[in-house]
């Protein structure tokens, strides 16, 4: 089967009955071609699934101070903290920012990616999906030389621009603070197993056991894809064991509030008979009656911040393919409640 050839502008000025140079121009934003011209031109270039060539986009000399920025949900209250952290640092260099929800969906982050390309952003700041196991669409960003930088789920074994959390220290403090209050029987609710941050905290985990000398029990392990749904039926199982766990360790503040519904539904009474210690420390759980005995504060809003300034620092760098790629930890803080 033959592939179909790639869209050119000769394409959409076929379809519109106007000059190539016309079509060239209004996709650069020309100010002398009109408002009506460019909409057509627009939504054709969108109908048609029209992409600029990478060679266009290099040979660019103005820049569209904008950045693009694709990550899995607004309503978790981390990525919207960290939103506003991105975005502090780029509107006050005059950039705008275009943000973009995965919905933790693979074809939706890539057609974010795409988009990004197609709208000639400045840079791209990027937090990778829960289905993502493979980065060929963040590769199309190099080859059309656009900067990139990762927060928080960032990719794994890759040399890549990233910020994230000291995550394996946090989760061995987090795991040790659940001994030191005699409990010994501790499991883990973690996220999808191809995510870095949750092969981090199975490695804190697994080291606090280790250094304290506790069993490590490999039914008390449990992978959810994060949803309520798929935390409901991995606690269910956790309680369903011959020795239940004492404590849980749970991916983030929502897997918790999962988990306790969870238990709650089953005549179960969370930091009763079983207690849980959970990541992001979101401000919704001051709101609690019972909350979480401890959340580890990641700083989003920083994370945020970090990202932004290292992203612009590479789109202010000449040559910035010649640089090296930069890793920026935030340290992490157990909150108890």
């Amino acid at each position: 089967m033959m592939q179909k050839s790639q869209v050119t502008i000769k394409d959409i000025a076929q379809e519109l009955g106007i000059a190539i140079s016309t079509v060239s121009r209004a996709l650069q934003n020309h100010p002398r071609i009109g408002l009506k011209t460019k909409e057509q031109v627009f939504e054709v270039a969108k109908r048609l699934n029209y992409v600029p060539n990478p060679a266009a986009i290099l040979l660019r000399k103005n820049k569209t101070y904008t950045v693009g920025v694709v990550f899995p949900h607004l309503q978790e209250e981390f990525f919207s903290q960290a939103i506003t952290g991105i975005e502090d640092v780029i509107s006050a260099k005059g950039y705008n920012v275009v943000i973009s929800q995965s919905r933790d969906k693979l074809e939706r982050e890539n057609r974010a990616i795409k988009s990004f390309i197609s709208s000639r952003v400045d840079g791209v700041i990027a937090s990778i999906s829960a289905e993502t196991t493979q980065y060929y669409s963040f590769k199309e960003l190099e080859n059309y030389g656009i900067p990139l930088v990762f927060f928080d789920r960032v990719p794994k074994d890759v040399a890549v621009n990233k910020v994230r959390g000291n995550i394996v220290e946090a989760a061995f403090e987090a795991t040790s603070f659940l001994a030191k209050k005699g409990i010994t029987k501790i499991a883990i609710l973690n996220g999808p197993s191809n995510l870095e941050i949750s092969n981090e905290r199975l490695e804190g985990y697994w080291k606090a056991l280790k250094s304290l000398n506790l069993p490590i029990i490999q039914q008390y392990i449990k992978s959810t894809d994060l949803t309520k749904e798929d935390t409901f039926k991995k606690m269910e199982e956790l309680m369903a064991l011959s020795e239940r766990p004492q404590a849980v360790l749970c991916f983030n503040d929502y897997v918790a509030l999962f988990a306790m519904q969870s238990c709650r539904q089953k005549g179960i009474v969370p930091n009763t008979d079983i207690h849980f210690v959970s990541f992001a420390n979101l401000p919704i759980t001051a709101y609690l009656d019972n909350p979480p005995m401890a959340s580890v504060e990641q700083f989003a809003y920083k994370m945020g911040e970090q990202a932004a300034l290292l992203l612009l620092k590479i789109i202010d760098a000449k040559q910035y393919k010649t640089l090296i790629p930069e890793e920026i930890i935030i340290d992490t803080e157990l909150v108890i409640h």
